[in-house]
């Protein structure tokens, strides 16, 4: 009888802390990614890429960004870089995410932003080519290839 009542007890505390540990989920993936696209107040850029899960999991991917703001320019990104946060599974990971950026270059640009699904977050980074400026918002999305 003492074996079954510490038994339970141990499953009930186990409950009580699983979802604290799902909170921040427990799938760690990152984004390769290329994207090229212009401003003029509104931003537009289309790209491809590939996601990468520590479960093993590639999946190949189509991004497209879209937004406005006091934003000008055209530029190229190359070997960009993500990281997710918050998924359960590679499911997840697609959709649209919204967020604001700020950009900036002359020859060899710049990006950096983080955007936002529900509690899935991605910090994107790259360098490129191209000419820009600005602040904007917009979204982000990402759909199987």
């Amino acid at each position: 009888m003492f074996k079954t009542v510490t038994l339970l007890a141990a499953l009930a505390a186990a409950a009580t802390f699983a979802p604290a540990a799902q909170a921040a989920g427990n799938l760690d993936c990152t984004l390769r990614f290329n994207l090229s696209g212009w401003s003029v107040f509104y931003k537009t850029a289309k790209g491809t890429g590939t996601i990468t899960c520590s479960n093993g999991t590639s999946i190949p991917v189509k991004i497209s960004a879209k937004g406005g703001g006091l934003t000008v320019g055209k530029s190229r990104i190359v070997d960009g870089k993500g990281s997710f946060t918050g998924a359960y599974s590679v499911n997840d990971l697609f959709g649209t995410y919204g967020g604001a950026e700020a950009h900036a270059g002359a020859v060899k640009s710049s990006n950096a932003q983080v955007v936002t699904k529900g509690d899935i977050s991605l910090a994107l980074a790259g360098t490129g080519e191209g000419w820009d400026l600005g602040v904007g918002v917009g979204n982000f999305v990402i759909s199987r290839r």
